[in-house]
């Protein structure tokens, strides 16, 4: 039973079938992948359900678990994580031993089938190019031979007639005798092209193709056995941990056999055993003789008298959470400038104090390192100081890294705090608010009485005065007569100007420019002889005319 005998014109369909074998084998590969990921979803339920149930740590709960049976519920609840970690062991022996082996026969199995199938194709081009030559051939042989009777014809019809030339006869003989020639070569060039056609085509169907498709075929039954094998492993990795699983059922029913009912009544005694003596019988009072009234010492008033141990348990405390929300205000720039100034000032503030803490840290580590390295000079027996520089080294590059990043927070922090109000003209332009999606900038100080969740950052007093500068800012900015244009500029990026005293412009715009940056990282232009207003210096290219002081500035 041979592929390459039984099936040597069923190339196609012998493709077809190898590929829907590497299908059922990744197929095969999923189902088990997925079957990995039950179990380790069973076990973390499992893990976590012990955990639910086990009492906690320090309460009153704890004080019930003395009991025999309460015993045995939590060696049932240990039992039962040590029962989810098999079904980890499962899941991980499948994935070891079964997916990722699989994944790689898979690759290999790809590999060697395109091998096999292009030189299955390469044999099929191969025989395809000699019949076209034989056919070639053959056509070639055809019309020469047509070609020559026609000439055999030509040559006996000028023979016979007695008006054509002796030389015309001549002529038309040599043209029949080349004629025949040629059809000869072609005859022979035909027989020994067919020799050799017939030669291929036996090689073809008798040696190559044969070859290829029991290669094929070799390839395919290696791909059942080995997925009969998966199937084997997968049976086994079950049959493995089914020992380990019985110890700890075994372990449950021990426990449950622990539990002794006398005991557990005994302790219900020591807990809530009072110690008195039942009260004794009344003796009659016989009024009719003098009063002889006997009172028992440990008589029903004593016994309800006396201090009987208030023992309480098996209570509960439930602590209340306080809710904390977690509110998703999106991406925020590293440089927190989508934050007002204030607010910024403190974020920036907070990250450097906390890259100091890091750098600390790495030092007291680098310090640490440093005298284990001195003991081992001091102590070769101890160890090898030149095994310590490489830790040594790489706990110096975490501080300088710390360090360039602690001095660019540092620049941004000292940046805003250059850029906080500092007098009323200040505080007059920065009345803008930059586009958070674009280049930092500076916040409108009205607005840093709050912060994006609503939370103060400012004193009222603060915010009051900042209102009377935005308002004597609305009315300057009414009053003032048109400035003349001292250049024009281009805005680089898009600026919305929602604030008063701002100016929207979309990038690649041109506009005047009616007043210089003052050092206040602000710029006014003017669109038309009504829009006019600032934006910031950093979003626009500035072109001054001659006459004003500075050709060109680019910020």
């Amino acid at each position: 039973m041979s592929w390459g005998t039984e099936l040597w014109d069923q190339f196609d369909n012998l493709e077809k079938h190898t590929q829907w074998g590497i299908d059922i084998l990744e197929k095969y590969i999923k189902f088990v992948k997925e079957r990995t990921e039950i179990e380790l979803s069973y076990a973390k339920q499992l893990r976590n359900l012990s955990k639910k149930y086990q009492p906690k740590k320090n309460s009153k709960e704890e004080e019930e678990y003395k009991y025999t049976s309460c015993k045995a519920f939590i060696s049932t609840l240990n039992e039962m994580n040590d029962y989810a970690g098999q079904h980890e062991v499962i899941s991980e022996n499948m994935a070891s031993q079964i997916i990722v082996d699989l994944a790689r026969y898979v690759q290999e199995l790809k590999q060697e089938r395109k091998l096999n199938f292009h030189d299955g194709r390469k044999a099929q081009q191969h025989i395809e190019s000699c019949w076209k030559q034989l056919e070639s051939s053959k056509r070639r042989f055809e019309r020469d031979c047509k070609e020559a009777d026609r000439a055999q014809q030509y040559f006996e019809k000028m023979d016979a007639d007695i008006n054509v030339t002796k030389a015309d006869v001549e002529k038309a003989r040599q043209q029949a005798q080349i004629r025949h020639q040629m059809a000869e070569d072609s005859k022979a060039d035909y027989s020994s092209i067919l020799q050799k056609f017939n030669h291929e085509q036996h090689e073809y169907y008798h040696t190559h193709i044969p070859n290829i498709f029991q290669k094929i075929q070799e390839m395919e039954e290696r791909r059942i056995v080995r997925i009969g094998d998966s199937m084997k492993t997968y049976a086994e990795v079950d049959r493995q941990v089914i020992p380990i699983i019985g110890k700890c059922l075994d372990g449950i029913v021990k426990a449950a056999e622990s539990i002794d009912q006398k005991n557990d009544s005994q302790l219900v005694i020591e807990a809530y055993k009072s110690g008195f003596e039942p009260p004794g019988d009344i003796e009659f009072e016989d009024y009719s003789q003098p009063m002889k009234r006997t009172v028992s010492d440990n008589s029903l008033s004593n016994s309800r008298g006396e201090g009987k141990p208030d023992l309480k348990f098996g209570g509960k405390s439930k602590g209340k959470l306080w809710p904390f929300i977690k509110k998703n205000k999106g991406a925020t720039p590293e440089d927190f400038s989508n934050l007002p100034p204030e607010q910024r000032r403190k974020k920036l503030q907070q990250k450097v104090d906390e890259l100091n803490k890091e750098i600390q840290k790495e030092m007291d580590q680098r310090d640490a390192i440093t005298k284990m390295k001195d003991v081992y000079l001091k102590n070769p027996q101890m160890g090898d100081p030149a095994s310590l520089d490489h830790k040594l080294a790489e706990v110096s590059q975490n501080i300088e890294k710390l360090r360039l990043e602690t001095q660019k927070f540092e620049a941004w922090l000292a940046e805003v705090e250059g850029r906080l109000p500092a007098r009323s003209e200040q505080m007059r332009r920065q009345s803008g608010l930059y586009d958070s999606q674009n280049p930092p900038a500076v916040n409108n100080c009205a607005q840093d009485r709050e912060s994006p969740d609503g939370s103060y950052t400012e004193e009222q007093s603060q915010e009051s005065e900042v209102k009377v500068l935005a308002t004597d800012f609305d009315d300057e900015f009414d009053d003032e007569e048109p400035l003349p244009a001292i250049g024009t500029c281009k805005a680089l990026y898009t600026f919305e100007g929602q604030n008063e005293g701002t100016i929207s412009v979309v990038e690649g715009e041109t506009l005047y420019v009616i007043e210089e940056d003052k050092g206040d990282g602000w710029t006014r232009i003017r669109r038309n002889e009504d829009e006019e207003g600032y934006v910031p210096t950093s979003y626009v290219e500035v072109y001054l005319d001659k006459n004003a002081k500075g050709a060109k500035t680019y910020i």
